[in-house]
């Protein structure tokens, strides 16, 4: 089984104008890092469409139309404050989506081990009816959904090293049988969420971290508390909302991470597929703004999944 890397060009169509840190070049960063000879045996893979009937198991279809609606024939236009739209947004924003259930099949027929999404826009922000943090809809919780209620997963497990804490998955996931949501992010800072105070034993797990938090102290908090709860969670499927913004270098938080770090990460989450799901990880990407730190961040991480 082979590592597969799932991306589509219409990502790239997703124009948010002008000095917006989630714009096309994060992805042309991601493609540089990976055209490289050690990412040769990567399986690559085009993401097919999001069918409506899972995006609406999530967001509702009111909130849908809007977000078509909004979509201009040319120029940009706004769903809210950070979130901006152009003509190739709806399109990007269910290619990303399906690359996500694409790759649940691919893991559940074998013909992958593991997958990375290389898709853009982010979604672990978004609410069932409202957009926010630059995200349309919540791939990582429509993946999450799709596998269990399309392939039978009992236990799936969303991981999100995402330096924002991700209000949306955590409102999808909160009191819903099967799922684990486990989030080590930056507090206080957006979307102000995401406190232990949300915390539901087996079900949703915040671990806020300090502005300044160093690399060391980072590791001990994910490897002593969000490893242990994805051990005793025993999952049979992991998906992971990776975001590179957690990098020292990022102009959005405040962390302190290097891209070694996120590959020892995921080196941890592997080990933990490894014993409990046959190695089973599907990977979104999230956020990361800073171009150079993304691409080093994102090369460690799928040469992790490559293990």
């Amino acid at each position: 089984m082979s590592t597969w890397l799932i991306t589509h060009p219409a990502c790239l169509e997703h124009d948010t104008g002008p000095g917006h840190p989630e714009r096309r070049a994060r992805l042309e960063a991601i493609e540089q890092a990976l055209d490289d000879p050690a990412f040769a045996t990567l399986t690559r893979v085009q993401a097919p469409l999001a069918p409506e009937s899972a995006i609406a198991r999530l967001h509702e279809r009111d909130y849908m139309a809007q977000v078509e609606a909004t979509i201009p024939a040319r120029g940009h236009a706004s769903l809210n404050a950070d979130t901006v739209v152009s003509p190739g947004s709806g399109l990007a924003a269910r290619y990303a989506a399906g690359a996500g259930i694409k790759a649940i099949d691919a893991l559940h027929s074998g013909e992958a081990r593991r997958v990375f999404c290389a898709v853009r826009p982010p979604g672990h922000h978004a609410e069932p009816n409202e957009s926010m943090g630059f995200c349309l809809y919540n791939n990582a919780a429509i993946s999450a959904f799709y596998a269990r209620e399309q392939h039978g997963y009992q236990r799936v497990a969303v991981v999100d090293f995402d330096v924002h804490h991700g209000n949306g998955t955590q409102t999808m996931l909160a009191d819903e049988p099967g799922y684990l949501y486990i989030s080590l992010h930056q507090h206080p800072l957006f979307p102000g969420t995401g406190t232990r105070a949300d915390n539901r034993p087996g079900n949703i797990i915040n671990l806020p971290l300090a502005e300044g938090t160093s690399s060391a102290d980072y590791r001990q908090q994910f490897h002593g508390e969000a490893i242990a709860e994805l051990v005793a969670f025993d999952p049979d499927l992991i998906i992971i909302s990776a975001g590179f913004d957690a990098a020292a270098a990022d102009p959005l938080a405040g962390l302190t991470l290097e891209s070694d770090d996120f590959g020892w990460i995921t080196d941890e989450l592997v080990a933990v597929a490894n014993y409990c799901c046959a190695g089973k990880i599907c990977s979104l990407l999230e956020g990361g703004y800073d171009l150079g730190a993304l691409g080093a961040g994102v090369a460690c991480h799928v040469a992790a999944l490559m293990r």
